[in-house]
């Protein structure tokens, strides 16, 4: 082999070798900004929409989309140039990563429409018992 082919396949393996480390700093940066499970399981509030409140803000993912978007772009770059050898275990992490995304989401959105919706649903019982205190005829 000539010294230049000994060269470029050197430095496919160096660049190789730092995409993977490109795509495992990047999951890890997304973990990082993941909530911690008391986060979102000790909350104190002193009524119900402060702990949803609470709930909603601990829920929130910072730069964990994008941290996980930078690793995708990282390890679609490397596997369509063929340049890992065993790319099993970051298909594994991202997927993993990419479903926690989706669960906290999920639970955050769901926690914002209770929120939005227990004021309502205070107003509208406090109007129910106004309504029905006054239909009552008063006791002699």
């Amino acid at each position: 082999m000539s010294q230049s082919t000994l060269d470029d396949e050197e430095l496919f393996t160096e660049a190789a070798s730092e995409m993977r480390e490109d795509v495992e700093e990047s999951l890890a940066a997304a973990r990082a900004e993941l909530p911690e499970a008391d986060d979102i399981w000790d909350v104190e509030a002193d009524n119900t929409l402060g702990v949803l409140n609470s709930l909603s803000t601990a829920l929130e993912l910072g730069d964990a989309r994008e941290n996980l978007r930078d690793a995708k772009k990282w390890y679609t770059m490397g596997k369509e140039a063929d340049a890992f050898d065993d790319a099993e275990d970051l298909a594994e992490e991202i997927e993993s990563v990419e479903a926690l995304l989706g669960d906290i989401e999920a639970a955050e959105e769901q926690a914002s429409e209770l929120a939005s919706t227990i004021p309502q649903l205070k107003s509208a019982l406090e109007e129910s018992d106004e309504d029905e205190a006054e239909a009552e005829p008063a006791e002699a």
